[in-house]
Parts: C-alpha cells; structure tokens; sequence
C-alpha cells in the first residue's frame, strides 16, 4: 500500500513543481484530484488492514473448530472420506413423506416418523393439511 502513498506524494510535489495555481479553477480541480486520491488511497488501506484481520481470526475459527472436530469425533483418515461406507450408513435412511398443500400448492416432505394420523400444518402457509394415508 505504500506505493500508492508514494505515486500521490509525487503528483502532488509535480503539481507543486508545475507552480499549479490553486486560485485558477484548473488549479483548484487538479489540487482537489490529488486530496480525492489520497482519501481513496486511505480507504483502500484500511480495507487492506481489516481483511488482512478478519483473515487472521477465520484462521484461528477454523484452528479451533478442527480442535472441536478431533474432540468430538476423533481423528479421520482421509483415505475414509472417499470411502462410501463411511460416508453413508443405512441406519441414517429417513422415510419421507410427500404432501400436497391444496392452499399453496406447494409439495412438503415431512418424515414419516414425525407425523401423527391427525392434520398437519403447512409450513409455507400456514394453512391445515388433512393427512389422508401416510
């Protein structure tokens, strides 16, 4: 980032060494210009500052979740990963329902398991849904 500061200070000693008059109104824009460079050459830098932070902290999040990762479900070969038994279990196979709102007409899966015989409610809108066979 310092070289931005360095191009702004050298075009504002070459509009010094211009002898630029700031009463003239081409004086007065160049002058205005090379402020408005300088401002965005500042913003620039603090975004640069406060990336080069919230990069350091997501590095550290992410340090500390694999942490809680290793606690919680121990260390992972990752030979396994790409292993199918690994990564899909049978036990986790849900039955889902698919339901019809006749008010939104919208299709709404819910699993089997949570239902009840009795009506259910519709979570788009609201409305009741009379449960037929399930």
């Amino acid at each position: 980032m310092d070289y931005l500061y360095e191009k702004i200070a050298y075009l504002r000693g070459l509009a010094e060494g211009l002898d630029i008059d700031e009463s003239t109104k081409e004086g007065r824009l160049l002058m205005h210009i090379i402020d408005t460079l300088e401002d965005f050459s500042d913003a620039i830098s603090e975004l640069y500052e406060e990336q080069e932070e919230l990069e350091e902290y997501v590095d550290a999040i992410d340090e500390d979740l694999t942490e809680v990762e290793d606690e919680l479900f121990g260390e992972i070969d990752e030979d396994d990963l790409f292993d199918d038994d690994f990564l899909y279990d049978e036990e986790d196979d849900i039955d889902y329902v698919e339901i019809h709102c006749p008010n939104c007409n919208e299709v709404i899966y819910f699993e089997r398991d949570l239902l009840d015989d009795e009506d259910t409610e519709c979570p788009n809108c609201h409305s009741t849904i009379e449960l037929e066979d399930k």
